[in-house]
């Protein structure tokens, strides 16, 4: 099969200025030193989408040692060889005030997998087409030729990102057993790509689906974070479902994912797509969309149904916090991720409870107890709501805009509380040994205008007082004339 090129020259003008100076500056330099370069994987899959920015990866004929001396002569700021051995350097380039660019130059390689979870065994005696015949997705196996535009595409990338298609380069059997975390991988793209994955590879990845097992915690929670946050979350989450993959990837879930809403006797609405449907109205934060997937797993293990036929799922909310901090302790995430993840599962019903009657000390109370997690909470609460019934949305929607506009009532009258004279009536009279009167109004005014205007700290007591006195000295003040009017009246 002869490989497809085409010239597309503009797709490096799509780069942003700087990524684009760099890869040029290394493209002629491999030119010079008789060595091939090519952009390879996402980031030409996202040129071609003009997604705008990506990981800056090449493939090179040049062993590891040349790609050292021709990457030198592109002038980066250091220089790294960690990934040698597989047939990766690295170069960092460096600009005052903007992050670093990191790229990363990999010699041609085949792979053999001696073992999934292991880096591959690489050979070098490769060429362009071998390498791009080991990559995982025929959507990421492009090469594109930063001199001259021209786009290698072997295994028909291009058409398939034309029809939104996620398929396996050749055999996916092969490809998911060289890595079974790439079964993982294929329905992260389809969260970030909003794409569809063909029928032979999504068969594959069900298949395969127990081979998941083998790969470490760490490497999955990667991959299911990448997933959550993509902008097409829900895509993403229906692929895991229809690939069989949420028991071997995240089992807490996978009792609410095969729920039979019919078991009990009663109906209810189904709990895998009511959570899919919230997961996809959060904001795209990791910890408000973890939240979202876990906040009624607990319903299946919680159900009951009453003599009426109403069916129940007392305090899913609180059972649904520890599976959440299960769960994310099973997959080594972060001590403020799981904090913050089983913080809003717990609370998730409490936003969602607002109504007119709420006093301010009950607002107050949950917005103390949600502390820095509370827009979080929020946001799930306005979620979740996925009636299809309009008056239903509405209401849950006032709700939550009742409870955000109650909140930020009680903000303001916060702040207005604390722009305020550092000192009170008590402290100027026993300051200044004077009785009540006007002059201490005065005072507090004039203190109080300052804060306001900044032009005194809140709670600065040392440089009110000080300021006090001086008003008091001076004999022309109006305040000084009040304050000897007191004195006046104290001794009469």
């Amino acid at each position: 099969m002869s490989d497809t090129r085409v010239r597309l020259p503009e797709l490096v003008e799509r780069m942003p200025g700087r990524e684009r100076d760099i890869v040029r500056r290394l493209a002629h330099a491999f030119n010079a030193a008789g060595q091939e370069l090519y952009l390879v994987g996402g980031i030409v899959r996202d040129l071609l989408l003009d997604r705008g920015r990506s990981d800056l990866d090449f493939t090179t004929s040049a062993t590891p040692e040349q790609t050292k001396l021709a990457g030198g002569a592109a002038s980066p700021d250091a220089t790294f060889a960690i990934g040698e051995q597989f047939g990766t350097i690295g170069f960092v380039f460096q600009q005052p005030g903007e992050p670093d660019i990191v790229v990363e130059i990999t010699t041609y390689r085949s792979e053999t997998y001696p073992t999934p979870d292991r880096r591959p065994e690489v050979s070098h005696n490769a060429t362009l087409r071998d390498d791009l015949s080991r990559r995982d997705f025929t959507i990421n196996a492009l090469a594109l030729d930063p001199l001259d535009g021209e786009l290698i595409d072997p295994f028909g990338g291009i058409g398939d990102l034309g029809g939104r298609q996620i398929i396996a380069v050749g055999d996916p059997a092969e490809r998911f057993n060289e890595d079974p975390l790439r079964i993982l991988r294929a329905a992260r793209f389809a969260a970030q790509l909003g794409f569809e994955i063909e029928d032979a590879t999504l068969a594959s990845m069900q298949a395969l689906g127990p081979e998941l097992r083998r790969i470490s915690r760490e490497r999955i929670a990667t991959e299911l974070n990448r997933l959550l946050v993509g902008p097409h979350v829900a895509d993403g989450l229906r692929a895991l479902h229809e690939a069989d993959l949420i028991r071997w990837v995240l089992p807490e879930a996978q009792p609410m994912a095969e729920d039979d809403r019919d078991s009990v006797g009663a109906r209810h609405k189904d709990i895998w797509e009511h959570t899919v449907r919230v997961v996809g109205q959060t904001p795209a934060r990791l910890a408000v969309r973890w939240a979202a997937l876990l906040h009624d797993a607990a319903k299946p293990a919680t159900r009951s149904v009453d003599q009426a036929g109403e069916v129940h799922f007392f305090g899913h909310e609180i059972a649904g916090a520890d599976l959440a901090r299960r769960a994310m302790r099973r997959l080594k995430q972060e001590k403020t991720l799981e904090q913050r993840v089983t913080l809003l599962v717990a609370m998730h019903l409490r936003g969602a409870g607002y109504d007119d009657s709420w006093t301010d000390a009950a607002v107050r109370r949950l917005a103390l107890e949600a502390d820095d997690a509370f827009e979080d909470l929020l946001d799930l609460a306005a979620a979740d709501v996925t009636s299809a019934r309009a008056d239903k949305q509405a209401a849950a929607a006032r709700r939550v805009a009742g409870l955000r506009e109650h909140v930020a009532r009680l903000e303001a009258v916060a702040a207005l509380d604390a722009l305020q004279s550092p000192l009170d009536g008590d402290e100027l009279m026993a300051l200044f040994g004077l009785p009540p009167g006007i002059w201490i109004k005065h005072v507090k005014e004039r203190l109080r205008e300052m804060v306001i205007d900044g032009d005194l700290a809140i709670g600065d007591r040392e440089t009110a007082e000080r300021l006090a006195r001086a008003w008091l000295a001076d004999a022309d003040d109006e305040l000084a004339v009040a304050i000897a009017q007191a004195s006046r009246s104290r001794k009469s």
